[in-house]
């Protein structure tokens, strides 16, 4: 009985697997003539409507498993200390995923893990408080690694804006003070730059050829982006049309930004300067210990036997 149930459940997963490989091939599952004729249909509308999805497809197994994989997913990362969102965190790395397929692609790795952990057991066949804990935390696994993947991505991009800040913040005010407005400034900084600022400016001009203000798609970057320099470059910016004197003010804000990026480097040398000192105070305070442990033990030996 045990054996009929195990082949019938290779055969129901054998068949669900041939059909997704076989409903991506043309001759399987042919398109309808309606779909294959939209592209050429006047007025060009129809050609960027998207094409049907199949029943039994991969673009439908995500469709039905990317909500449940999302709450699921922002459940756990929440449990664990995690309360920034993941589409904010992927959009201000310019990902080409969206929250939904993160967390579709990280329920994948966490199914994975499982399978690792299920097979390691199966192998070993440890105790079953080990195997319970290897099923709990082979899935719990892979899906905090990667998290941790992302959060480190997310902050190396913040570091790098922080970094990049002050040198396109003297680009600007040199652009306004010869006579740029603050739209031209921005599109030739985000044209001709090639880090992690220049990448946000370049989407700031594209909001604002979408039809958003200047001011409002400079604070949509800083609402993306969350770095303190942002934050107060952004109301400068915004003072374009009623300051005459723009150029100097973002002047002084990137010499202010090199004091903190300065500030924060004599912050790490100092740190690194009193970790030096750890190794040889233990190595100093040690052998003093055992110097003076020995002639303690012995007068405590002389005045018990006394």
């Amino acid at each position: 009985m045990h054996e009929a149930s195990l082949f019938l459940l290779s055969v129901a997963v054998l068949w669900v697997g041939a059909t997704l490989l076989l409903s991506e091939l043309r001759w399987f599952a042919r398109v309808p003539l309606v779909e294959r004729l939209r592209p050429y249909a006047p007025g060009g509308m129809a050609a960027g409507r998207a094409a049907p999805k199949r029943a039994l497809s991969a673009e439908s197994f995500r469709d039905v498993l990317g909500p449940l994989a999302q709450r699921l997913g922002e459940r756990v990362a929440r449990l664990f200390g995690v309360s920034e969102q993941t589409g904010l965190r992927l959009e201000r790395m310019h990902s080409d995923l969206d929250a939904t397929g993160f967390r579709v692609r990280q329920v994948g790795w966490a199914v994975a893990g499982l399978g690792l952990a299920g097979g390691f057991v199966g192998a070993v066949r440890p105790s079953p408080g080990l195997s319970l804990l290897s099923l709990l935390g082979g899935p719990l696994l892979a899906f905090l690694v990667q998290e941790q993947r992302l959060a480190a991505a997310s902050s190396r991009w913040q570091r790098r804006v922080f970094l990049e800040l002050p040198v396109v913040t003297e680009q600007l005010a040199m652009l306004l003070s010869a006579g740029y407005s603050l739209g031209s400034a921005l599109q030739r900084v985000s044209a001709r730059g090639r880090g992690c600022c220049a990448a946000d400016l370049r989407r700031v001009v594209l909001r604002v050829r979408q039809g958003l203000s200047e001011a409002e798609a400079l604070r949509e970057w800083a609402a993306v982006a969350r770095v303190d320099a942002v934050d107060r470059l952004v109301p400068l910016l915004a003072l374009n049309r009623d300051a005459p004197d723009l150029g100097r003010l973002l002047s002084a804000e990137a010499r202010s930004v090199r004091k903190d990026v300065q500030r924060e480097l004599v912050e790490a040398m100092d740190r690194r300067g009193q970790a030096v000192w750890i190794p040889v105070t233990v190595a100093t305070l040690v052998p003093g210990v055992i110097f003076l442990a020995v002639p303690f033990l012995e007068a405590l030996r002389l005045f018990s036997g006394s």
